[in-house]
């Protein structure tokens, strides 16, 4: 394996950790002593600085992390808050409203019923409080299940979930809310998946 396909790899892996990365954790994976991956990692943050990258790589102890350029904190504070303020996006009202009638749900659940990928919608609801973690689901591979939170009825106006209006009523519910309405045809597959359950 070259050492570009190595540092091209590294970043990957930098990026999907998030943590500090040790040295010794990743020489393990490409085969390699510690010092030989440290050198690498050491090279490929020179690589971030010289081309005046938005991201660096830091040096902690020997552990390697994929951060943001300091320089570019006042870009970032202004694209980030105040969060609150911000209001869901359509792919995150699809998604939330999934969660809402059929929780405790699976993301692969949520992903069929939306007819794509829902991973990084669902991690945006749950740094905003609305969506959580409520144990794992006793089908193979045990997936995590997941539902709303407190934070969601707030939010939302309602007292328990089971103040959820009925679900051909939804695109008034958030027309009224001043949000994005969910597209017909997600809330026509949605009926017809809670119309499936009934009849079990």
């Amino acid at each position: 394996m070259t050492k570009e396909r190595i540092k091209s790899a590294l970043e990957s892996l930098l990026f999907v950790w998030g943590d500090p990365l040790e040295a010794k954790t990743a020489a393990e994976l490409f085969n390699m002593s510690p010092q030989e991956m440290t050198d690498i990692l050491r090279e490929l943050a020179s690589d971030y600085e010289m081309r005046h990258s938005g991201l660096v790589i830091r040096e902690i102890d020997r552990a390697f992390q994929l951060a943001t350029d300091p320089g570019n904190d006042d870009f970032i504070t202004r694209l980030c808050t105040p969060v609150r303020e911000k209001k869901l996006s359509q792919a995150a009202l699809e998604t939330l409203a999934i969660v809402a009638y059929r929780q405790p749900v699976t993301r692969s659940e949520i992903d069929s019923i939306r007819g794509i990928k829902s991973e990084r919608v669902l991690e945006g609801l749950m740094r905003r409080g609305l969506v959580e973690e409520k144990g794992r689901s006793g089908a193979i591979g045990r997936p995590m299940l997941y539902g709303t939170t407190r934070d969601f009825l707030a939010l939302f106006g309602f007292e328990s979930i089971k103040d959820l209006p009925q679900i051909e009523d939804m695109d008034s519910l958030l027309a009224d809310s001043d949000q994005l309405s969910i597209p017909m045809d997600i809330l026509d597959n949605f009926e017809g998946e809670l119309k499936k359950d009934q009849e079990v």
